[in-house]
Order: structure tokens, then sequence, then C-alpha cells
């Protein structure tokens, strides 16, 4: 029944003439300046492992994020900055790669991971718990490098020593 409905809703489309011509030029999303590079590094088993970041600071970096991306090397990623403790939830509309989201609390400890979420998708992920921050990465990176909730985040925004 579902693919019926979806063969009669492209008829129709194509019939009235709401379908894109064949030289459509797909939409360019500008890029946002999320301004200089940081330095982050997440202290796992007394192993440090250092990420060259972008700040998620102002409300349009917070709700733009890693939309639109094509890639995210490994030892990269993007802090997002909340101002202030509380639940958080985070979703992969319009993000295009697989991301592992870090929750972190105040102290620079990680509370949770979600693993490898899955892109485009509109499953809510929520931190379940006050955190101050979210940090993204690379889908996979997470287990690849050992971290997991309990580390330690070091950055300025957080209240821990380096």
């Amino acid at each position: 029944m579902f693919m019926k409905n979806v063969l009669l809703f492209v008829v129709i489309t194509v019939s009235l003439g709401f379908a894109l011509p064949a030289n459509a030029q797909k939409t360019q999303v500008p890029a946002m300046d999320f301004g200089p590079r940081e330095s982050l590094t997440i202290v796992s088993n007394d192993t440090p492992h250092v990420f060259s970041i972008e700040v998620a600071d102002t409300q349009a970096e917070l709700s733009r994020g890693m939309m639109y991306r094509e890639t995210v090397p490994p030892n990269e990623g993007m802090l997002f900055e909340f101002g202030e403790e509380r639940i958080v939830s985070i979703w992969m509309k319009d993000t295009s790669v697989f991301l592992d989201v870090i929750f972190i609390r105040a102290d620079g400890r990680i509370l949770k991971i979600e693993h490898s979420a899955k892109p485009f998708s509109l499953r809510s992920m929520t931190s379940e718990a006050l955190v101050t921050a979210v940090f993204e990465i690379a889908g996979g990176q997470a287990n690849a490098l050992g971290i997991r909730p309990g580390d330690i985040v070091q950055h300025d925004y957080f209240s821990t020593a380096p």
C-alpha cells in the first residue's frame, strides 16, 4: 500500500509539472564561520587524545552544527557550548555523516556517548541528565580511541584543570 501511494504521488507530481528540470542545480548551503580552531583533549585511561575543533556557542552555530558536511576528519570535531547545565536533545536531520555524540558535564566529565549516530535520522538523542556541552566527532572514533563515559574533556570551557 505504501509503495502504491508513493508511486501515485510521483505520477501526480510529474504530470502536474512539479518535477525538477534535468539541469537543476543542487542548492549550495553557505559555509558558516565558527571562528578560529581550538584544541580540545580527552583523557582516557591516562592517554590524551587531542582534537582540532570548532566551537558552536551562538544560537545560529548551535542550530547549524555539523549539518551539510561531507566528511569529518578523525582528529577534528565540534564543541557545542550551551552556557548552562540542562538536559540536551540532538538529532541528525540534514547531517550527512555518521557522528559520535559525546554529552559532557560542567566539570568536563563525559556522561554519555551516542556511537555512530545515523545520518539524516530524526531520532532524538538525549543526555538524560544535566550537561553543559556536546562534542561531536567522526562516527566510530570514540570506540577506536577507547573514549568512554567518565573520561575527562580538557578545554577552557570546562572547570577541569589541564
